[in-house]
């Protein structure tokens, strides 16, 4: 997953990283001034978390089938919950249907605690 990882240009400039828990992986994307949107907050640029999260969810269709194309998104919303501030963004995505064509996947961000997301998102993606 890290050659996968590497070879996106977007996730090499956000710096995602990943983590294997008992659970699969978690996306983790590390604080970074660049990555402000609101200065006065300091608050990540939302644009930064809405790509964190369909990232995320790509991965996971991605680790579902190895040897597949990669999924491609229909839809994806991003809902923004609270402010994500300096701090370090944690993403786990899960499949909650994976069909011949079509797969949906669910994403939820926090930062200190996973009980308090700061952003969550929902995608369609078409498989190959």
């Amino acid at each position: 997953m890290n050659r996968i990882l590497d070879a996106i240009p977007y996730a090499r400039f956000l710096g995602v990283e990943l983590e294997r828990t008992d659970a699969g992986f978690e996306c983790v994307l590390p604080f970074r001034r660049e990555l402000v949107g609101n200065s006065a907050l300091p608050a990540v640029h939302g644009g930064v978390l809405g790509a964190f999260l369909e990232l995320t969810a790509l991965l996971r269709l991605i680790d579902e089938n190895p040897g597949a194309q990669v999924p491609k998104p229909i839809t994806f919303s991003v809902d923004y919950l609270r402010s994500a501030g300096p701090a370090t963004t944690r993403a786990r995505a899960e499949i909650f249907k994976l069909g011949r064509r079509i797969a949906n996947v669910r994403v939820v961000a926090w930062q200190d605690d996973p009980g308090r997301p700061v952003v969550a998102g929902n995608g369609k993606f078409l498989l190959a």
